[in-house]
């Protein structure tokens, strides 16, 4: 059963078709742990290109979607009056262990390391069934949208 649906993660992300790469909450355990699919289908525009007669999910977006589910848990964590913001700040010790194809459904998972306001630490893991396909240490800061006043 999912913790979050599709329309639930688009009020929260602000990525839209076709870089929005979440497409279902499994598990949510906020300031700790989140686990979330994305199911690969070859309808992806990217596999046009990446590779003709042999399509591979391209690494940086196995990645960019990590960062998208590390966004999710830290927008049902933090408490803030307006709305929040996350922005990637960074990744460090990406290992990619097998391809991701057509017909897979990744599952990631996210821990938190640490956070020290702004700034969250998260180990993620991306698995296609059992096997880990990609892992990484994401860094991310959560800070508050600004309206900025113009003269």
């Amino acid at each position: 059963m999912a913790v979050m649906e599709q329309a639930e993660i688009q009020a929260l992300l602000p990525h839209r078709y076709p870089f929005l790469l979440v497409d279902r909450v499994l598990e949510l355990d906020p300031d700790r742990r989140i686990v979330a699919i994305k199911n690969v289908t070859i309808n992806e525009p990217f596999f046009q290109g990446h590779f003709p007669g042999r399509p591979v999910m391209p690494g940086v977006l196995i990645l960019e979607a990590m960062a998208q589910v590390g966004g999710v848990l830290a927008f049902k964590s933090v408490q803030v009056t307006g709305r929040p913001v996350v922005y990637l700040t960074g990744i460090d010790s990406a290992k990619f262990r097998k391809p991701v194809v057509p017909g897979d459904r990744l599952r990631f998972e996210v821990d938190v390391i640490k956070k020290r306001a702004p700034f969250w630490k998260m180990q993620a893991k991306a698995y296609v069934d059992d096997d880990v396909v990609c892992e990484a240490e994401v860094t991310a800061m959560v800070t508050e949208e600004k309206t900025e006043s113009r003269p």
